[in-house]
C-alpha cells in the first residue's frame, strides 16, 4: 500500500546542514500543530512545546547542549529554529508522549519541504539552574523535564543514501 503518509515516513531523513534562512511563521505553526495531534497516554496532552528563533537564546541553548556533550561544535547543526519538548517529571508516560510529539513534528517538517533532526541531552540541559531559568522565562509550569529537541530549517544538503532495513525487523504471529 502507498499513500502520502507512508511516503513521508519512508523518505524523511535527519538533516544536519541547514541554510541560514528562517522558516516562515506558517511553516512553524504547521509543525507545532502537528505535534499537538500526537497520541498521549490517557489523552492527557501532557507534553509542552517551545519553539525558539531568538538568536541570543539559540546561541545560549547551543552552548548549553555542547557543554553537556563535551564539544565546542553546534549540536543543533546551525538550524535557525529549535523546538523543545517537555513533559511532567512524575508522569510515567512522559518520554513516550514527548517522543510521539517529536515524531509528528519531524514528519510534518518533511511533508512541507523542511529538514529536521532529533537532538538529545535536553533532559540534562533543563535540569541545570540555567535550564530551569529558561523554562521559567518561557512560562512553563514547574515539574517539567526536557524530553528532546528538533533542529528545523531549510536543508542545505540531503542524505542521498538510505540504509536498508534489516531482514528480521518485524514478525507476524497469527
Amino acid at each position: 500500500m502507498e499513500n502520502e503518509v507512508i511516503k513521508a515516513i519512508r523518505e524523511r531523513r535527519s538533516i544536519r546542514r541547514f541554510t541560514n534562512e528562517q522558516i516562515t511563521d506558517e511553516e512553524l505553526q504547521t509543525i507545532l500543530e502537528a505535534g499537538t495531534w500526537a497520541a498521549t497516554g490517557k489523552g492527557l496532552q501532557d507534553p509542552w512545546i517551545v519553539a525558539v528563533q531568538n538568536e541570543h537564546q539559540c546561541r545560549q541553548l547551543r552552548e548549553m547542549n555542547a557543554a553537556i556533550m563535551g564539544v565546542t561544535s553546534d549540536p543543533y547543526y546551525g538550524a535557525p529554529t529549535l523546538i523543545f519538548v517537555f513533559a511532567s517529571q512524575d508522569w510515567f508516560n512522559n518520554t513516550r508522549d514527548g517522543s510521539l510529539v517529536l515524531g509528528n513534528m519531524m514528519l510534518a517538517a518533511h511533508a512541507i519541504g523542511l529538514g529536521s533532526c532529533w537532538i538529545n541531552r535536553e533532559e540534562q540541559m533543563f535540569a541545570t539552574a540555567e535550564g530551569r531559568q529558561l523554562m521559567h522565562e518561557w512560562g512553563l509550569p514547574e515539574g517539567l523535564m526536557g524530553i528532546g529537541a528538533l533542529s528545523v530549517g531549510y536543508p542545505a544538503t540531503c542524505p542521498k543514501t538510505v540504509k536498508a532495513r534489516k531482514k528480521d525487523y518485524y514478525r507476524v504471529i497469527k
